[in-house]
C-alpha cells in the first residue's frame, strides 16, 4: 500500500493575499500557518506534500514557502492551468478565474499514487486533526471508502465579518450524508446565524459541524473528480467565474451511493485569517502553543 501523501490547495494563494510577498507571517523565522499545518501532517506520518500552485507563481513559492518546507519533508509541486481541461473544451474567451477546488486537485493526479489527503493552504487544522485523517489513510480500506474532519461552527467564527462554511448532515453512524455551502454565516449575540438574503437570518447550534477542507480521499475517487469535473464544464455555469468546488464530489458520491465518506470528529481548534482583523488573535494564538511547548519556536531546522 502507497503511503498516504498530503496535498496543499495553494493556487489561489497569490490573488488572496495581493501576491506571495504579503503572506501574513504568523510566528518567527516567517513562518506562516501552512508550516504549522504541515508540519502536524509529518509529525502524522505523512513524508510528501504536494502544492498545488499557479506556474506562474512557481519562482516566489519556492523561495518564500517551499525551499523552507523542503527541510523536513519531501516537496513537489502541481500546477493548476486554466487550459488543463478534457478534450474536447476550451478556455472560454475572457476566463481569468481558476476553476475551483476540484479542478485543482485534479492538477496533481500524476503524483498521487495512494490515499491524499487535502487541505486548503490557509487554514491551520490543528495537530489532532492531522493525526485523524493520516491514522484513517494509513488502514487499508475499499476504494470506496473517504473521510473528511468536522468541526463545530462555533470554533470556526470570527468576530470581524461573516464567513463562508459547508454545514454537514452527519447519520448515526458518523457518515456524511450532505453538504449545504452557506456563504454568509456570522457570529451574532445570539449565537450563530446564517441570512441567504441579508435581512432573515436563521438560526445554527454552535455545534454544528461544518466541513473546512480536510479531506481524505483513497485515490479511486480522482477518476469520479473527472468525470464530474466533464460534467461541470458542460452544464450550466458562468463560463467566466464558474468554479466546481471540492464538495460537490463527496455529495455527488454518496448520492449514488457509490462510496461513504466518515466524518471525525475535530479534537482541535482552527484557526485562518479571513479577515486582516483576525491577525493578531492568530498571532497570539501561536505564539501561546509555542509557549505551551506544543511547538519549537523554529520549525524546520
Amino acid at each position: 500500500m502507497n503511503k498516504p501523501v498530503l496535498v496543499v490547495l495553494a493556487a489561489g494563494m497569490g490573488s488572496r493575499y495581493g501576491g506571495l510577498k504579503q503572506m501574513d507571517s504568523v510566528a518567527g523565522h516567517g513562518q506562516s500557518i501552512i508550516d504549522y499545518s504541515i508540519y502536524d501532517a509529518r509529525r502524522a506520518g505523512f513524508e510528501k506534500v504536494i502544492f498545488v500552485i499557479k506556474r506562474a507563481l512557481e519562482e516566489d513559492f519556492r523561495r518564500l514557502v517551499g525551499d523552507r518546507i523542503a527541510r523536513g519533508i519531501q516537496v513537489e509541486y502541481a500546477f493548476q492551468e486554466l487550459d488543463d481541461l478534457p478534450a474536447g473544451y476550451a478556455v472560454p474567451a475572457g476566463r481569468k478565474k481558476p476553476w475551483g477546488t476540484t479542478h485543482a486537485v485534479l492538477a496533481a493526479r500524476d503524483l498521487i499514487h495512494g490515499p491524499f489527503a487535502v487541505i486548503n493552504a490557509d487554514d491551520y487544522y490543528g495537530r489532532e486533526a492531522m493525526e485523524a485523517i493520516g491514522a484513517f489513510l494509513s488502514q487499508p480500506r475499499p476504494g470506496t471508502e473517504h473521510a473528511m474532519v468536522g468541526y463545530p461552527l462555533s470554533s470556526t467564527l470570527t468576530e470581524s465579518g461573516y464567513v463562508s462554511r459547508g454545514v454537514c448532515q452527519v447519520d448515526g453512524d458518523g457518515h456524511l450524508v450532505g453538504i449545504t455551502e452557506r456563504t454568509h454565516i456570522e457570529s451574532r449575540a445570539d449565537g450563530p446565524a446564517y441570512t441567504e438574503d441579508g435581512e432573515t437570518y436563521v438560526h445554527l447550534p454552535p455545534d454544528t459541524v461544518v466541513s473546512m477542507n480536510l479531506w481524505g480521499f483513497q485515490r479511486d475517487i480522482l477518476d469520479l473528480f473527472r468525470d464530474q469535473f466533464t460534467v461541470f464544464l458542460r452544464g450550466d455555469h458562468d463560463p467566466l467565474k464558474g468554479e466546481f468546488f471540492l464538495p460537490t464530489v463527496p455529495s455527488r458520491l454518496i448520492a449514488e451511493g457509490r462510496g461513504t465518506v466518515s466524518v471525525l470528529p475535530a479534537k482541535s481548534r482552527w484557526y485562518g485569517v479571513t479577515y486582516q482583523e483576525d491577525l493578531p488573535a492568530v498571532k497570539a494564538a501561536f505564539a501561546a502553543m509555542v509557549r505551551e511547548g506544543k511547538y519549537p519556536g523554529k520549525l524546520w531546522a
